[in-house]
């Protein structure tokens, strides 16, 4: 079996050997960060590889899975001549959630769980389904009471069980975290586990790509765990750092303004969140996380990288929904949140990419 590296504590340090099943740091009980430091190949070296994420193997913690269903790779359009969107909703599970999903399950067939357990509004308690089904693996997914019955129906289809839980996402997470503790079981956190944002930082790595090794003026992103942030501010550093990229993109992160814990922390100038944030109705229930462990590492990125963030309606969603639906995407209101903040020249003429992050036919 490769060698898996160890993780280790943003917080405190603390480490935990790469082959444990434990998912959260020992003392703090916080998430975890990959001891992990990768050189990307440069672009002339990724001609002929693999048609997926995997193609990215110099940043890949992980060799490629048997079980890969051809992930990433998704393509890249113009919505005005500024602002381009990458349609990841065009994955096999229909969201950027097989990116990070596929990378926890090709570990848990490393490690040989018992069972895998997941927590989630939809998206990614689906792709962890749809992976652990093409494993082999045992897997049952904690979902918080009011998920979109099309969701519910496709986490069923891959086999998985499914554990609805009364309340929101924070209940669900305790709900599934409990269950993290038994033996032998494989906690595939989306937020917890660093080896999933080892998975959604290629879509940086495809963006660079697409664009001939160069990335636009900004990158935005939707923010409620924050997994596609972190991990695109993992590619970034590693780009920069392998001088593949002369200059690194600012970073902007859109919440709803519904439950928008971050940008209330941002507009304080705070480094971590400030008072609590009650739990409220939104069409984009997937960053609808009113108290995201990542919360830090999220304030701390979208400085690191010159951005901000920026909050939308129900209502600007709609709108950018019905939009996009318009020139032929149809993609759910979680999805259209970026291009609902930026479309109206939030960003002053400078380029841009916006992610499509889950189908329309899911809400």
């Amino acid at each position: 079996m490769t060698a898996l590296p160890d993780r280790f504590c943003p917080a405190d340090g603390a480490r935990v050997p790469g082959g444990s099943l434990e998912w959260a740091c020992p003392v703090c009980r916080g998430p975890l960060d990959l001891d992990f430091s990768p050189t990307p190949a440069p672009l002339a070296a990724l001609s002929g590889r693999v048609n997926s994420l995997w193609r990215y193997a110099e940043s890949l913690p992980l060799p490629a899975p048997a079980i890969s269903l051809g992930e990433g790779r998704t393509p890249l359009v113009e919505l005005t001549p500024e602002i381009s969107a990458k349609l990841d909703f065009l994955m096999p599970t229909l969201s950027f959630k097989d990116r990070g999903a596929v990378v926890l399950a090709a570990l848990a067939g490393h490690l040989g769980p018992d069972r895998v357990i997941a927590d989630s509004s939809g998206n990614a308690g689906t792709a962890v389904a749809a992976y652990c089904a093409r494993a082999g693996l045992p897997c049952t997914v904690y979902v918080p009471a009011g998920t979109p019955p099309r969701k519910l129906a496709q986490i069923g289809a891959h086999g998985a069980r499914l554990e609805v839980v009364d309340g929101g996402r924070e209940s669900t997470a305790r709900a599934a975290r409990a269950a993290a503790g038994t033996p032998g079981t494989f906690y595939a956190s989306h937020v917890h586990n660093p080896y999933f944002l080892q998975g959604t930082k290629t879509y940086v790595h495809e963006l660079w790509e697409d664009l001939g090794g160069r990335l636009p003026d900004a990158l935005v992103v939707p923010v409620g765990n924050g997994t596609l942030l972190l991990g695109a501010a993992l590619a970034v550093r590693e780009l920069h750092a392998a001088g593949l990229i002369a200059k690194a993109p600012a970073l902007y992160a859109v919440q709803a303004a519904a439950v928008a814990p971050l940008a209330e922390a941002w507009r304080a100038g705070a480094a971590d969140l400030v008072g609590e944030t009650p739990a409220a109705a939104t069409s984009a229930e997937g960053i609808a996380i009113p108290c995201p462990p990542r919360a830090r590492q999220i304030l701390a990125a979208v400085r690191e990288f010159r951005g901000s963030f920026l909050t939308v309606t129900d209502e600007q969603i709609a709108a950018a929904r019905r939009d996009l639906a318009a020139r032929g995407l149809y993609v759910e209101p979680t999805g259209v949140a970026c291009w609902a903040a930026v479309r109206d020249g939030a960003l002053d003429g400078r380029t841009a990419v916006v992610p499509l992050c889950g189908a329309g036919a899911k809400a």
